[in-house]
């Protein structure tokens, strides 16, 4: 039984889908679940939307009306009028619009698993239909029911016992009888309310799955022609790596790689289920595995570029030194509100931290801070990882560059720059 997950830019429009439907017929042979992320950028204007409605503004519903018209444009070049998908597609939207007929009342974070979810039904009701419409054997599934999280809203945590129980009781039986398509990103509550499992997570959504079921393999397929050394949209010439260790993969995610889910790599390590990265244009490219291999020599070196970061430096009232339990402190305000250092400093007055810029977090954090601290920010900075850099390298990211912020390990490189 093998896991496959398409990506947004996968399921972006009506080919995309024809082009999904055709990788999964060639693999008709293998037990198939298949996982799906939301079409395109929906996600994105998901977000949009969830902004709009917490502020009450006035472009609430035209967001909403957009997101709408793309589906129903897709569901048009796929479907004759009349077709069940069209109402179950509409179905789903209801549930966006119960919620933005009130006015917010709920926490920004929940408000947003709720609305931004819908994205991952919606393409998954698509991607079924279109399948068994086209002769493959295909069953829908609920992940809300099959991964359950607790109520850390955005960033649910799996309980991994619950999960495993309800996948392994479930969707073996389902399999034999076909293909199972379930939504990535999405988990569930004991009180049945949508959390999401973080950013780009239904990587993570397939690697659980491939876990509990004890796959053969997790492909995730993807608009690149596998895992390479920098973002093609920044940097010229970029190139593939044939193989890379869970090791080497969970460094490159965890430094914001975007091409896999940082959680991804450890359910699969710790069940040696390997990886692979493929192309989905060109579906018999061999692409990137990941496995448990031994030390590989890299000749070229891992660019990862960060943007939208904020670089905050705090320091005490009274000047004093910044000791282990003024650390302390302030590593519970970050927990509290669910921000992940990138990289941190400590000096004798000051201790000095990168992060992602969200805006609802941030506040929180700062106002946190501010009852015992003086804090000091930049945003709107880049963080430039390079794993087993070369200065010369470093040198040629960092020019014209105000540098500030650096750190240096053996294979490691990091600067904050403006």
């Amino acid at each position: 039984m093998q896991v496959f997950k398409f990506g947004g830019a996968s399921v972006k429009d009506a080919p995309g889908i024809i082009n999904l439907a055709q990788i999964v017929q060639k693999n008709q042979d293998k037990q198939l679940l298949i996982v799906v992320s939301a079409m395109g950028k929906t996600t994105n204007a998901l977000e949009k939307l969830t902004r709009a409605y917490v502020e009450q503004s006035d472009e609430v519903h035209t967001i909403f009306d957009e997101i709408k018209q793309y589906h129903y444009d897709i569901l048009h070049q796929l479907f004759e009028p009349g077709d069940a998908v069209f109402d179950e597609v509409a179905n789903t939207f209801v549930e966006i619009e119960w919620t933005i007929e009130d006015e917010p009342q709920d926490e920004f974070d929940f408000i947003y698993d709720q609305i931004v979810s819908i994205g991952e039904m919606v393409s998954t009701r698509i991607v079924n239909a279109y399948l068994n419409k086209v002769g493959i054997k295909s069953h829908w599934l609920d992940v809300r029911g099959y991964i359950h999280t607790d109520n850390t809203y955005r960033e649910g945590k799996v309980d991994w016992p619950k999960t495993t129980q309800s996948i392994q009781h479930d969707v073996p039986a389902l399999l034999q009888k076909g293909c199972v398509v379930t939504p990535g990103f999405l988990g569930g509550t004991s009180e049945n309310f949508t959390t999401t499992l973080g950013r780009e997570g239904s990587d993570y959504t397939a690697s659980i799955f491939a876990s509990c079921l004890k796959a053969e393999s997790v492909t995730i397929w993807k608009d690149v022609p596998g895992v390479l050394n920098a973002d093609p949209k920044l940097f010229k010439d970029t190139v593939k790596y044939d193989e890379l260790s869970y090791a080497e993969a969970i460094e490159m995610t965890y430094y914001g790689a975007s091409v896999i889910h940082p959680k991804t790599i450890k359910p699969l390590q710790n069940a040696k289920i390997p990886l692979l990265v493929k192309p989905f244009l060109h579906a018999d490219e061999p692409g990137t595995i990941i496995t448990e291999t031994n030390y590989i020599t890299f000749n070229t070196p891992v660019i990862i570029v960060k943007q939208n970061q904020v670089l905050l430096s705090i320091s005490t009232k009274d000047y004093s030194f910044i000791s282990e339990d003024h650390l302390s402190d302030i590593f519970g305000l970050f927990a509290k509100t669910h921000i992940k250092v990138n990289i941190m400093q400590t000096s004798a007055l000051s201790f000095t931290v990168c992060f992602d810029d969200d805006t609802e977090r941030f506040e929180k954090l700062t106002a946190g801070l501010k009852q015992n601290f003086s804090i000091k920010y930049n945003n709107k900075l880049q963080l430039i990882t390079v794993r087993h850099y070369k200065p010369e390298l470093v040198k040629e990211l960092t020019a014209g560059k105000t540098v500030l912020l650096e750190q240096i390990s053996r294979n490691t490189v990091q600067v904050v720059v403006k």
